[in-house]
């Protein structure tokens, strides 16, 4: 053997050795490489092996600038770059380690570790579709399994046919394979099949209690399915397990703004900016739960910072416009109509500076101006949803042939006798959170929010419901015991207990489409009070009109199928007028803020409460409000909006005939209803 090549031989056998001491004894590691390094220096593999032995001792901290160096140096080794980018993550450098995990997966496209920490940061700033991509792309490269393989290229391209077709052929022959029962439930979610996937991840975790993939994707799926409670007790283990993970992180900050924990919401995602200073969707996060704390100043510059770092980020400027007292600059205004003109931007993005740019002509009265943005932006918005109000009409049919004064008759007594919830029902925009605030400002009232408790029930009682009733839920209703009842209304008041941080015997629960349920309350909840929000059609309807939600309400970006949705809503309402005489309290919007303690009298007497001084200074109440509403109704009576939709009336012909008599007839509904 040459003198070179016996060389050669002694550094790769010194390497061997450094390598195996690095799994046992990182310190002798450590020194095995310096001894390289002195008869090598500057040795590349010596230097990065070195620099992993010194993470694991003291940490990233003392790794991190010689693993900068060698990214610098060896900007095409994949393996600097990877251990690179763990060291920025482990230094909360989220941005900078997602930027280097980019260049890893472009150097070495079937790297699985860089497609799993990936994934693991894209969670983190809410890229939740690239999040999952990054995952499957990991479980491609990583599975030795050929079915698996096959199923992962499958969801990566969307077919998830095939995907489904194998993974269940796999689990026909291998049951107990968690990874394949995990993937199947991310196949169940995206075809719309909740329930499959929930069995399927629970299988995954009795098989597997330490499978914290599973439960991550229990964790977001039982969030998503309004399972708040239990998405809560999942995400708690999951940061115990590693309090560090940003993706844990993230879901915890979602999940804490939706039960009301906005102190610790608002912390967490802090925490996030300080690791992703330059992501846009974390600091629009933080600024949607600064706004529901009420705080403004610090919530106007959380928006200014979303848009600061990404200019043609449509939903922070359409979230200024949300607050509703907001006024865009003219600068504002320029950059607006200067990003909208862009033939690459999002669909979402457009739709939602039409949106603000309505908002901000509007405030500027320019009128024609701003009803055209409105316009533009509902035609699009439109385009994306598939709403038929032909259907909605049948239900709202089928309701009142099956809940008729006879069925609630059959069912008198039945049901959790239990009183506290006070159900805000109505149309959208209808004035529900300036009633839900004067309540809540009386001593015995708790306020939430928008619950999606009601609505999860019925979606949960169709799923029992027959292939003859057409997924309605009537009929499951109708067969149900008298204990059937009280556990269902026991089931409400137990998923809503995590929004309630008070003692206060009553709390509100004001989702809008409730009243869509009023015959499911009735029968489980019957001592619930039940009060319906009406504000003048015109008035009601052009409000939804303008306005742009985050989900749902698609019924709303029409003239004509808003006022449709109202009529129907008139109609089903009025049947309940009929079937339950005095069950519902009826607030017309104009009365109440044309004489409110006239009507607030009214109200608290309905509910059984005393009046009180508060409620009049509704305005004065800290809460957090998380409508669209929030800062209308933190200011003393709101009557602006009462004529506002007059300055648009030339526009309205369509709305005006699709109202029909429900407009002429108002405040009363029509006598043929």
């Amino acid at each position: 053997m040459t003198e070179s090549n016996e060389n050669t031989g002694n550094l790769a056998e010194a390497m061997d050795r450094a390598k195996r001491l690095l799994a046992v004894d990182v310190h002798q590691a450590v020194s095995q490489l310096e001894e390289v390094l002195a008869v090598v220096p500057d040795y590349p593999p010596a230097m990065l092996m070195k620099a992993v032995a010194i993470n694991l001792i003291e940490g990233p901290e003392a790794a991190v600038e010689l693993l900068a160096s060698l990214s610098i140096r060896h900007p095409e080794w994949s393996a600097v770059q990877f251990e690179y980018a763990k060291a920025l993550g482990g230094l909360q450098r989220g941005a900078d380690a997602i930027a280097t995990l980019y260049k890893v997966v472009a150097l070495e496209p079937e790297h699985p570790e860089a497609w799993r920490v990936l994934a693991d940061h894209l969670a983190a700033v809410g890229e939740q579709e690239r999040s999952e991509s990054a995952y499957l792309k990991h479980l491609r490269c990583s599975t030795q399994n050929k079915d698996l393989q096959l199923a992962a290229k499958a969801m990566i391209d969307n077919d998830l046919s095939v995907a489904e077709r194998v993974l269940k052929s796999h689990l026909k022959h291998s049951p107990t394979d968690v990874t394949a029962a995990r993937m199947l439930a991310e196949v169940a979610v995206r075809v719309g099949r909740n329930e499959e996937a929930l069995s399927l991840l629970a299988y995954c975790l009795e098989l597997a209690p330490g499978f914290s993939g599973a439960r991550y994707n229990l964790a977001v799926l039982l969030h998503r399915t309004n399972k708040s409670n239990e998405a809560l007790i999942e995400v708690e283990r999951l940061l115990a397990e590693d309090s560090r993970r940003p993706g844990y992180r993230n879901l915890a900050a979602v999940i804490c703004s939706r039960i009301g924990e906005y102190e610790r919401s608002s912390q967490l995602y802090r925490a996030l900016l300080e690791e992703y200073p330059e992501n846009a969707k974390v600091w629009l996060s933080y600024a949607h739960v600064l706004k529901t704390e009420g705080q403004r100043e610090q919530c106007e510059a959380a928006y200014r910072g979303a848009i600061e770092r990404d200019a043609s980020f449509g939903e922070a400027y359409w979230s200024l416009a949300n607050l509703k007292t907001f006024r865009f600059t003219e600068h504002d205004i320029d950059q607006m109509n200067e990003q909208i003109q862009r033939p690459e931007i999002e669909l979402s993005s457009q739709v939602q500076f039409h949106f603000a740019l309505g908002k901000a002509a509007e405030d500027s009265r320019e009128y024609d101006l701003s009803f055209s943005h409105y316009a533009q932006g509902n035609a699009l918005q439109k385009s994306t949803v598939n709403y038929q109000r032909s259907q909605n009409t049948a239900r709202v049919e089928r309701m009142k042939s099956r809940f008729t004064e006879g069925f609630f008759k059959d069912r008198a007594g039945m049901g959790c006798p239990d009183g506290a919830p006070i159900f805000i029902v109505g149309m959208p925009r209808a004035g529900s959170t300036l009633l839900e605030q004067i309540l809540a400002s009386h001593s015995q009232v708790e306020g939430t929010t928008e619950l999606p408790d009601i609505i999860t029930l019925a979606k949960e009682l169709r799923s029992q419901a027959g292939e003859d009733e057409m997924g309605a839920y009537d009929g499951v209703l109708a067969r149900m015991a008298p204990d059937e009842l009280i556990a269902l209304g026991r089931q409400y008041l137990e998923r809503t207990l995590i929004h309630r941080k008070t003692d206060r015997p009553f709390f509100i629960d004001k989702m809008p489409n409730n009243f869509l349920h009023v015959g499911l309350i009735q029968v489980c909840l019957p001592n619930a009070k039940i009060i319906d929000a009406r504000r003048h059609p015109l008035a009601c309807c052009f409000s939804n009109f303008k306005q742009y939600f985050a989900r749902g309400q698609n019924f709303s970006y029409s003239l004509e199928d808003v006022g449709h949705f109202y009529r129907d809503y008139v109609e089903l309402m009025t049947h309940y007028d009929k079937a339950l005489p005095g069950r519902i309290h009826r607030v017309i919007y104009e009365s109440l803020v044309g004489d409110i303690e006239t009507e607030v009298r009214s109200v608290l007497n309905y509910c059984g409460l005393p009046f009180e001084e508060g409620c009049l200074r509704f305005f004065e109440n800290t809460r957090p409000v998380r409508t669209a509403s929030s800062e209308q109704v933190r200011q003393p009576i709101y009557q602006d909006g009462v004529e506002q939709w007059r300055a648009y009336e030339a526009h309205l012909a369509p709305l005006k005939s699709a109202l029909g008599d429900v407009l002429t007839a108002y405040p009363a509904p029509p006598t043929r209803a």
